[in-house]
């Protein structure tokens, strides 16, 4: 009789220590929804044209980052004389890069599923569940000084991203992504900071620093956000 009581409590108490663990979770994508200026605001935003300055292998460049939520995504610099473009939709995605070879080309579909989710402004943490998506808090982990919360997301596709959240701002310094970039499977690591509220209320980093599985890295500064400004469909439409 006394088995079954002790194995009905530890029953219970692991249900009511994995309850909590799922209610931490979504309490801090609730904290994570409010810091960058809360539900209303994220969803309220159709457009975003962001001018930014960019560093890739120790050359600079200015460029303009182009998002109609949900539909498309564009981002545009020149590099050494040479244009470069990338452009994400919800149907696929095409790129320029006279280093590789001239026109315009479409992205290979392991490069399409780890950008889709520029199209969303809010990230994949935002509304994870009815995006499909799955969640779990994996504790605490140090990045740089900071012991985040480490968060990690199964897409609905599959993919694996971890995410880390500053615990006293509820703002993701850094996000770990499973990726195959030609051939190999590697890890994107994403920092971001210098968080700072845009005109319209919505807080975003502007210092976002990407390594791509140590093969290269881009170091990107925004220098000025417009909301919902109008967008022209057509920067989307692959060239012919």
């Amino acid at each position: 009789m006394q088995f079954v009581k002790t194995a009905f409590l530890a029953a219970a108490t692991l249900a009511v220590t994995y309850g909590a663990h799922a209610q931490t979770a979504d309490e801090l994508i609730a904290k994570h929804v409010a810091a960058l200026g809360g539900m209303e605001k994220i969803k309220g935003i159709n457009s975003l044209v962001m001018k930014t300055k960019i560093e890739v292998m120790g050359n600079e460049a200015e460029g303009t980052q182009t998002l109609l939520t949900g539909k498309g995504f564009r981002s545009e610099s020149e590099i050494m004389g040479n244009k470069m473009v990338q452009v994400v939709t919800d149907k696929g995605g095409w790129s320029i890069n006279p280093m590789t070879g001239g026109g315009a080309q479409p992205i290979p579909e392991e490069q399409y599923k780890a950008a889709k989710d520029q199209l969303d402004i809010a990230g994949p943490l935002v509304d994870y569940a009815s995006k499909g998506n799955k969640l779990e808090l994996q504790g605490r982990e140090k990045v740089g000084s900071v012991d985040a919360y480490k968060l990690k997301l199964t897409a609905k596709d599959g993919g694996l991203t971890t995410f880390y959240l500053d615990p006293n701002t509820y703002y993701i310094i850094q996000s770990v992504k499973q990726m195959n970039m030609m051939g190999q499977d590697v890890e994107m690591i994403v920092s971001m900071a210098d968080y700072k509220k845009t005109d319209y209320g919505f807080v975003m980093p502007h210092t976002i620093n990407t390594d791509f599985g140590g093969q290269f890295q881009i170091a990107t500064k925004v220098s000025k956000v417009d909301v919902n400004t109008p967008v022209d469909t057509k920067i989307f439409e692959m060239p012919k």
